[in-house]
Formats: C-alpha cells, structure tokens, sequence
C-alpha cells in the first residue's frame, strides 16, 4: 500500500522512494495525498506524489469504497453536493462526513478537490491543452476556482505549474491527447490484454499489437480510446475525442477497464478458467449496461457464441462510427435502444433475448442503476428479471469492482484513488 510522509519542518509530503531524509521526529504518514494536503502539506516538487496511483484505504468499508466510486464519477463535480452524494447512498451528510474521517481522514469534498487538482496537474504536465481547457478538462466550475484551488493544493498557479515542467513530461501524440495512467506495480498486462480480448465486444473493443482500443460515446457523439504500455509504473493512454470538457472523467474511466486504478494486494481471480497471478487486474468497465448484456448471454451460451452475437447486436443496433481501424465500427447500443429492438433478428434464443430485454428496460427507466457506485445488494435485485441468473450477476459485480470469491459470497467493492 502507498503511504505518503508528511514532513512537519518543510510542510511537504513526499511518496516513497523520495529521495529527502527527514528526521522521524519530523515526519507524520498519510494513506492519502489528499489527507496530507487537508492537513496542510503540499506535494513535494521532486517525487511529485500526484503522478501515481494509491488506494483509498486500508480496506474501508462498503460505504466509503461505494462513496468513493461515485466521486470518481463525478458526483460531486459541476456543483454536486455532499448531501447529494449521501443521498443516493441513502445515508445523513453527518455519518458519510464522520466514516470519511475515520477511514480516510478527509471529508468527501476535500477527496474531490484533491482529485480535481491533481488531474490538472498531470493534464500541464503531459498535454499541451491550454490552461482554460486544462480547468474544464479537470471537472472545475471556473477559472477562478480552478487558480484558487490549485494554489492551495500546489503554492503556485497553473500558468507557473506550466512553466516549470520537465521536458521529459510532456508526452508526443499523432493527433488526440496523451495521457499517462499511473498503476501500483505489479501489474500484469499482458493477462489484463487477455481478459480484455475474452470478454471484448466486436465492433466497439480490439485487442492487438498489445493495444486495448474501444469506441465510447460522449454526449452523442463517437470518441476513441487506447491503451498500450508505458513506463515501469504507468500505461500509455491516446484519447482521440470530440471535445475535452469532463476529460478527467473519461481518464478515470479508461484506468478503471485496464485496472490501472486498482490495488493489486485486494485483487481476487473467481473467474472460472482464469489463472490468478501476480500482478493479474479483473478489467473494469466503460458502461456498466455494455457488460451487463454481454454477461447476461455469457451466462446463456458459450463465450464465443456469447461474443458473436454481442458483435451482431452492436452490428444491427449500434451507431455506425466511419472511418476507424483496428476492427472498431460502431458505438454499443443503448438501453432504450435495446429495450425495444428485436433482439431475435440477430440470432439470440429467447431465453437470453427476454433477459437482455429485461435488463435494458429496468437501466432505460431508472429502476436500476449501473455503475461502480452500485452496491452489490443492488445488483442482487437484477435476479428479478427473467433469465438473469447468479452467473451474470456475479460477472457485473466484478467488472463493476466487487470482489466477489465464489458464487453466494458477500462482495465488496475494491476502489482505488489517485
């Protein structure tokens, strides 16, 4: 686990591995940066603690790993509160702000505010993205807000962060933007890529060359994502998008499918045929509907004809996207979309055609949410639904991020901040 030492002489934090030898005296530990930065300290200018991953905690409960999760998403982004977050985990603003303390030893806003900021930092760092777009990449409301909070968090403003940058930080790109998505070593990709190309859907994912590529929808509009190999602790993300506000959403969500963010020391393999080894990450998800329908006809039929007919389902129901390569031709359908196309047209049986139905028509009307912030309890009410069994629900869960070891076992959530 990452910890981070807070020098009470300097008022800097440092990751470790930094190079500077306080006295221990002197020195205060964080499982945070955030925590450290609540408290005070600012990041260290040499080990630059922002540019890598960290759990949120020692095995936090449920609730501040599902709390987490949604932050992640953004909840608290774009004027969300933390009384909207506590909301929708059905719990008083007063317990959610006393649970953060204690696990994590920072409120939820102040978690959101370190991400924000640390997400700019690494946008000055590795793009060539204006500063303005910088703020409204990063999930700021304003540049003012966007100085404000930066100063804070950094003792200097963007325009100076900007300029200070190392040459080597700056990442070149053929068109897009380049990003790094910093992991906890070990990580095993070459695992994850097979994980990947076992459970990709023709027309929207590919796996080749060692690339994981997919097609994503922003707002309507068709987006595409790859990641490769990087470094010795970061894989390479190339983001070729139709706009850049929100970006830090979409890099959070790229992280999340290769299992950039994950803590290896809490990752589990309950997957059947899959061979738990140092380093292996369960892949997360761009769209919790994109896997819950390719799990509920993995739970129905084989994996490659599960497969075949994810493809002609995106084939005959998706949104075409032209002129791309590596295989990708099509955004993933909809659940509106889905809850009322004939689903038998393409070749489903009617078992998992009434299944599929089911689970679009509950995403399309809001009676189930899916998402990394859904509970497990949650996801348990998806057995209601004609033809959905254990199977699949227990593939959504561990997409979503639930350790789940065997069938009927408890999950919870693994989550993972930078």
């Amino acid at each position: 686990m990452t910890t981070y030492s807070a020098v009470v002489t300097t008022g800097i934090y440092c990751r470790p591995g930094c190079g500077a030898k306080p006295l221990a005296e002197n020195v205060r530990t964080f499982e945070l940066a955030a925590a450290a930065e609540a408290a005070g300290f600012r990041a260290c200018l040499r080990c630059r603690p922002y540019r890598v991953a960290g759990p949120v905690g020692a095995d936090p409960p449920a609730l501040v790993c599902q709390a987490v999760q949604l932050i992640i998403e953004g909840v608290l982004d774009d004027g969300g509160t933390e009384a909207m977050l506590s909301q929708r985990l059905a719990v008083s603003s007063r317990h959610l702000r006393r649970m953060f303390h204690e696990h994590l030893g920072v409120t939820p806003d102040q978690l959101a505010r370190s991400r924000r900021a640390h997400f700019a930092r690494r946008l000055l760092d590795d793009s060539d993205l204006t500063v303005a777009d910088v703020a409204f990449a990063a999930g700021f409301g304003s540049l003012r807000q966007f100085n404000r909070e930066m100063r804070q968090v950094f003792r200097a403003s963007p325009t100076e962060m900007r300029r200070r940058r190392r040459r080597t930080d700056r990442l070149a790109t053929d068109g897009g933007l380049a990003m790094r998505l910093p992991f906890q070593r070990p990580l095993d990709w070459d695992g994850v890529l097979a994980l990947l190309d076992t459970w990709s859907v023709p027309g929207v994912e590919s796996v080749d060359h060692r690339t994981y590529r997919r097609t994503i929808s922003l707002d309507g509009a068709p987006g595409v994502l790859e990641v490769s190999e990087g470094g010795e602790d970061y894989l390479l993300l190339r983001a070729h998008l139709p706009f850049w506000e929100g970006l830090i959403h979409v890099v959070e969500r790229a992280a999340r499918i290769v299992g950039a963010d994950v803590d290896p020391s809490v990752v589990v393999s309950p997957v059947p045929g899959v061979i738990s080894g140092p380093g292996l990450r369960i892949p997360g998800v761009w769209g919790g509907f994109e896997v819950a329908v390719g799990s509920v006809l993995r739970d129905h039929l084989p994996t490659s004809e599960a497969r075949d007919l994810a493809g002609a389902i995106v084939g005959a129901h998706g949104q075409p996207v032209s002129g791309l390569e590596h295989g990708l031709t099509h955004l993933f359908p909809s659940a509106e979309i889905l809850a009322r196309a004939d689903l038998g047209a393409v070749g489903l049986p009617a078992l998992a055609a009434e299944a599929v139905h089911g689970v679009a028509e509950a995403v399309a009307s809001g009676e189930v949410t899916l998402d990394p912030g859904t509970s497990y309890d949650a996801l348990r009410a998806l057995a209601s639904l004609p033809g959905v069994g254990s199977g699949a629900i227990e593939l959504i869960a561990l997409r979503l991020g639930h350790r789940v070891s065997s069938p009927g076992t408890q999950a919870q959530p693994v989550s993972a901040a930078g």
